[in-house]
């Protein structure tokens, strides 16, 4: 389980350090930089399939996504005894992303700067590289703890694992991608294929559709779902799985606590399966196109959590999102039901979702993350910065 989440320079994160429990949740009002918690969680993901640049061009480039303010803001500037402006830049231009597990885990920093002019094309001079990756054992980067570590184009591992000597990398390392995806040696580094893989098996959930026109409602070809899809078109081919080699009492469960007295099956015409809903006092059921939108969102809320192949980690933005008041008790349960295969982190704005996940979660591992902006520097409210877990970043 990750314990904790790493972020410098991105957006609104000027240096946020996020402990993480088996559930996670992040809240606070409007602009506080909820959104960019979860974007940076994304990136994070992008690593390890190669993507991390082309995801940072996508929202316009690394200048668009740097923090905006001053390198340093000053006591006096925070007391409002003079002006915030800009300082002289004493740090070089870097967003880093990194997260760090417990004793028994590996941790993981990578650092993504502008390019040297002498090493690109003058087309590509504002296209970000990576400067530098780390991977290390325990919650806690030290030099003494690195097992791989990556400067510029040139790659090290450490000699038979935890030696004091460093093993060269003939083969250098592209400064647009990763060494999680660029290098693979099981024997050598075996460690870089579990991170990779870890990243990798991260999943996002971010507003499902419920529109007419949404996919989910319409009747889909069947076949093997153990992961619902992100837009939720192959929800009765995912509820069928669940049945077949899932949890169904859970299920079934979920089902009940959200809609007393109902029942959910899966319609098969051909080689198509579609959900019908049988509700209490109606003489026939319900197909998914009959649903309201926040019935048919819950429902494939209940297919993304009960997922017969849970991830590493589960990443749940605004979930509430359409959804009636009074089914936010039950999504705090399911959400729970979820937690106990896997580590989740729920970004959420609704008090009512946050009151039932307290209470769902009483026997599991629970952090409440809670985040203001003050001179537009998102930092976290609830928990002073002396209890927050160790971080150093590797100076470049």
């Amino acid at each position: 389980m990750l314990s904790t989440l790493a972020i410098a320079n991105y957006r609104s994160l000027r240096q946020l350090l996020v402990p993480l429990g088996q559930i996670t949740v992040i809240t606070g009002p409007n602009g506080s930089g909820k959104s960019s918690v979860y974007k940076a969680l994304r990136l994070l993901a992008d690593i390890a399939n190669g993507g991390v640049v082309r995801s940072l061009v996508r929202e316009g480039g690394l200048a668009s996504t740097l923090w905006a303010g001053p390198e340093e803001i000053s006591a006096r500037m925070r007391r409002g005894e003079v002006p915030v402006q800009g300082t002289v830049r004493r740090k070089p231009v870097q967003l880093q992303l990194g997260f760090a597990s417990d004793d028994d885990g590996f941790g993981y920093a990578i650092d993504i700067g502008m390019p040297t002019p002498s090493t690109i094309l003058k087309a590509f001079a504002h296209d970000p590289e990576i400067k530098h990756e780390a991977l290390w054992s325990g919650p806690t980067w030290r030099p003494s703890a690195t097992l791989v570590e990556r400067q510029a184009a040139q790659l090290r591992l450490r000699g038979d694992g935890r030696g004091a000597y460093w093993l060269p990398v003939e083969r250098p390392i592209p400064r647009w991608a990763s060494m999680l995806t660029e290098f693979v040696d099981p024997v050598a580094a075996p460690e870089m294929l579990t991170v990779r893989e870890q990243l990798r098996s991260w999943r996002f959930y971010d507003h499902f559709r419920s529109d007419v026109d949404a996919p989910a409602r319409q009747p889909q070809l069947g076949t093997y779902t153990p992961v619902l899809s992100n837009d939720g078109a192959d929800l009765a081919a995912a509820w069928e799985t669940i049945t077949a080699i899932g949890d169904h009492e859970a299920l079934m469960a979920a089902v009940e606590d959200a809609f007393a007295g109902a029942q959910i099956t899966v319609h098969q015409d051909g080689s198509r399966l579609e959900l019908l809903m049988h509700q209490p006092g109606l003489l026939r059921p319900l197909h998914t196109n009959e649903l309201s939108d926040g019935t048919l969102r819950y429902l494939l809320w209940i297919a993304a959590l009960l997922t017969p192949r849970p991830p590493q980690m589960l990443v749940l933005n605004e979930p509430e999102t359409s959804l009636h008041p009074d089914l936010l008790p039950a999504l705090g349960r399911l959400i729970a039901v979820a937690a106990r295969q896997t580590q989740v982190i729920v970004v959420t704005h609704a008090n009512r979702l946050l009151a039932a996940l307290e209470d769902a979660a009483a026997e599991l591992d629970y952090q409440a993350i809670h985040l203001e902006k003050n001179l537009g520097e998102t930092h976290i409210a609830n928990i002073p910065a002396s209890e927050l877990p160790r971080w150093q970043w590797h100076e470049r």
